[in-house]
């Protein structure tokens, strides 16, 4: 798939179907996570691969958006590796866990697999659930899996605004 067609066909999955997720594919969309790049390349992203059943229903539908996916990869950063800006004391953590989501996701809609960005968890149940240690932020869920046939994007989903409202050429 050329990369302009993964950025224009790719959505945010809320259905999975239960078909298994191969091992290799999994393992490349980590790979794409590892390689991504971070602030100062500190790399303190670390990926927990949540795919037992046993596991998945940890998951409590009132603190975690998880949509039953056959795999939940929970995003954090070491905080000792979260670089902080000198010039904005901005804690760029955070950023470095956004684009090892992004290209994870994005990587994974191009192995035919589809993803849900969530923000909408408590990092505090996530962390005591899944033994996630204090010295590290958890910053997102990836539920991960084929999608379910049924499955369709959104209503916003081709609500875009145009390029003059984003953009300022100076």
């Amino acid at each position: 798939m050329q990369f302009e067609d993964v950025i224009n066909s790719r959505y945010s999955v809320r259905k999975y179907s239960d078909r298994p997720v191969e091992e290799e594919k999994l393992l490349k969309i980590l790979e794409a996570g590892r390689l991504a790049p971070t602030a100062k390349n500190m790399q303190g992203q670390h990926v927990y691969v949540v795919r037992s059943p046993e596991m998945r229903k940890k998951f409590n539908k009132d603190w975690a958006m998880h949509f039953d996916a056959p795999i939940v990869l929970i995003i954090a950063m070491k905080k000792e590796l979260e670089w902080i800006s000198h010039f904005s004391k901005l804690n760029r953590g955070e950023t470095d866990a956004a684009i090892v989501t992004d290209e994870m996701m994005l990587q994974a809609h191009a192995l035919g697999l589809g993803t849900c960005w969530v923000g909408w968890f408590d990092p505090e149940k996530v962390k005591e659930a899944f033994y996630i240690p204090d010295d590290e932020t958890v910053y997102n869920l990836l539920p991960l899996g084929y999608p379910a046939d049924d499955c369709r994007p959104g209503p916003l989903h081709d609500s875009r605004k145009p390029l003059d409202e984003t953009v300022t050429f100076l």
